[in-house]
């Protein structure tokens, strides 16, 4: 029992000493975790680890060495974020692996990383051809930045003849499960006997509809029960 309940404790106090020294070290290491915060993770997770279960060291070594690399962690942060030699020695640096739609073997080869994961990273960002990228960077902390070649860019709205966009408006919600939504047709000037004639032109019934809404170009939708499709792709 002695021993159960000194685990209890060595195990919240790992988890109150892992937690404060996580936030100390900053929301960096969260977001991106370069080589040296994965070192960082990796060791603290290793210490708390030994305080909660590891009963033949005692507590206080364990916090002591926890100290240790708290100390240790915060003058690495520091150097990094004063030196920038010591930062790419520390971190590493960005590595580029495609270039004008040709890929750097050599690069590759430096940075251990294989055609399969580049392959594999590229189609996670939706591009399917090599020769589509002009630049493609391997960043310090694993992830690939990439940017197209100009041709295969997505067009944005000041790459195009200048025009007037169509006014849209939010929509109204008109009918639910055959109950007329009497509050939005009045915020919005509509009236039951416009919706009514609106059905019978399309030859509908209130009790026909299971959704009806007006778009956000004043199109009007409607949804029946009966929607006329003798094989769905996929029923209950």
């Amino acid at each position: 029992m002695e021993e159960h309940l000194s685990i209890i404790w060595r195990s919240l106090l790992a988890f109150l000493l892992f937690m404060i020294i996580a936030r100390m070290l900053g929301k960096q290491m969260l977001s991106f975790l370069t080589l040296n915060h994965f070192i960082a993770a990796a060791t603290l997770g290793s210490i708390t680890g030994n305080l909660a279960f590891n009963l033949d060291v005692g507590a206080m070594h364990t916090v002591t060495a926890m100290g240790v690399f708290f100390f240790t962690a915060i003058f690495t942060l520091w150097l990094t974020l004063k030196s920038r030699r010591a930062r790419r020695w520390i971190s590493g640096e960005p590595t580029v692996v495609i270039e004008d739609g040709k890929i750097l073997e050599t690069n590759m080869k430096k940075a251990k990383f294989d055609i399969d994961n580049l392959n594999q990273m590229l189609r996670q960002k939706g591009i399917f051809n090599v020769d589509h990228v002009q630049y493609a960077i391997l960043e310090s902390n694993g992830q690939l930045s990439v940017r197209k070649k100009y041709e295969f860019r997505m067009a944005r709205r000041k790459d195009l003849p200048t025009f007037k966009p169509a006014t849209t408006v939010f929509p109204v919600e008109l009918i639910i499960e055959k109950q007329i939504l009497k509050q939005n047709l009045a915020h919005n000037d509509l009236t039951e006997e416009w919706l009514h004639k609106e059905l019978r032109n399309r030859k509908l019934s209130l009790e026909d509809i299971y959704y009806a809404v007006k778009g956000t170009k004043g199109q009007l939708y409607f949804d029946c029960y009966n929607d006329g499709i003798q094989s769905p792709i996929d029923k209950e």
